[in-house]
C-alpha cells in the first residue's frame, strides 16, 4: 500500500506535469501568427539645436525635436495568449561616426482590454532626441518607425515591426533662442 506522502506526490507530479503541458500547447497555438499591423506615422514642427550634453561631456550635440502623428489599429495582436504590448516609435538615420542609430523617442504600453487603437495627433516626443555629435543637422534620412514587444501569457517575447514608415528631414541650420517645439 502506498503512504498518503507518496500519493500527494504522485499527484502533484501529474498536476505538474499536466500544467507544463498546457502552457507549452498555449505556447505553441500562437507561435507561427503573424503580429504585423499597419501604421501610419508623420511628422512636423522639426527643430534642431546644438546645445552642450552634461550627462556625458560639455560637447555640443545635436537635440532634435517634433511632434508626430500616429494611427495604427492593433487590435488583431491580441489574442487569448498576449498579455500585454510594449509600444515603442524609433528613429533610426545614418552618420558618418555610425552605420546604425537608433534612438527611442516615444513609448506605450497597452494591456489586454484597454483601447488598443493608437491615434495619436500633434504628439511631442517622450525622450530626448540626442546624436552623439552634429550628424542630425541637414539630415535627409531618418526613418520612424513603430515597433512591439509582445508580451504573452506564456512562450517567447518576440518583437515584431508595423509595416509603415515616415522619412523625415531635418533642417540645414540650427535653431536659435527659444522654440516652441
Amino acid at each position: 500500500m502506498h503512504t498518503f506522502l507518496s500519493r500527494v506526490n504522485a499527484v502533484s507530479a501529474f498536476s505538474l506535469s499536466t500544467l507544463a503541458a498546457l502552457t507549452f500547447g498555449c505556447f505553441a497555438s500562437t507561435f507561427l501568427k503573424n503580429y504585423s499591423a499597419p501604421v501610419s506615422i508623420t511628422a512636423a514642427n522639426i527643430v534642431l539645436k546644438n546645445v552642450p550634453e552634461y550627462a556625458v561631456s560639455r560637447e555640443k550635440n545635436d537635440l532634435g525635436a517634433l511632434r508626430f502623428d500616429m494611427n495604427s489599429d492593433l487590435t488583431p495582436l491580441f489574442n487569448w495568449n498576449t498579455k500585454q504590448l510594449f509600444l515603442y516609435l524609433v528613429a533610426e538615420y545614418e552618420t558618418q561616426n555610425n552605420k546604425v542609430n537608433q534612438v527611442v523617442l516615444w513609448d506605450k504600453i497597452i494591456r489586454r482590454g484597454e483601447a488598443s487603437v493608437v491615434s495619436l495627433k500633434n504628439q511631442h516626443l517622450k525622450y530626448y532626441f540626442w546624436d552623439d555629435g552634429n550628424g542630425l543637422l541637414g539630415h535627409k534620412n531618418v526613418s520612424l518607425s513603430l515597433s512591439w514587444n509582445i508580451i504573452p501569457i506564456a512562450g517567447t517575447l518576440p518583437l515584431w515591426s508595423g509595416s509603415g514608415s515616415y522619412r523625415l528631414t531635418f533642417p540645414s541650420e540650427y535653431t536659435q533662442g527659444r522654440s516652441s517645439y
